[in-house]
């Protein structure tokens, strides 16, 4: 069982940044691949970013949406993910939700349905 609690988020204007953080549980966070989505109002939730556990050699993925502006990282000593977010834009507003999973296929670990282990979400908003 791993329970997840995220942290970070905010009001910021347009063009500002925002690092979201995911505190894991357990002792075997640096086996998990850790993703973020988010769900906007009226929106279903989508993938942002994910990056793989240390043994199936740490790679990260984005979403088109996000790509060359947020970046997922890990700390496993503090069994911790982050989403450092830069240049936001009002479309970035949304409920971020972090997780995580077992799997590793890029296929999977962008899809909601590929996580079994989800935070309780945290609000950023960005202002135009």
């Amino acid at each position: 069982q791993v329970q997840l609690v995220e942290s970070g988020g905010g009001l910021v204007q347009a063009g500002g940044s925002l690092r979201l953080s995911c505190a894991a549980s357990g002792r075997t966070f640096s086996s998990y691949t850790m993703g973020w989505f988010r769900q906007a109002p009226g929106k279903e939730r989508e993938f942002v970013a994910a990056i793989r556990w240390s043994g199936s050699g740490g790679n990260t993925y984005y979403a088109d949406s996000v790509k060359g502006r947020f970046t997922i990282s890990r700390d496993n000593a503090k069994n911790t993910v982050y989403l450092q977010m830069n240049s936001l834009k009002p479309e970035d507003t949304a409920v971020y939700y972090c997780a995580a999973t077992i799997r590793s296929i890029i296929a999977v670990i962008t899809t909601t349905r590929g996580y079994d282990y989800w935070g309780q979400g945290t609000q950023v908003t960005i202002s135009s």
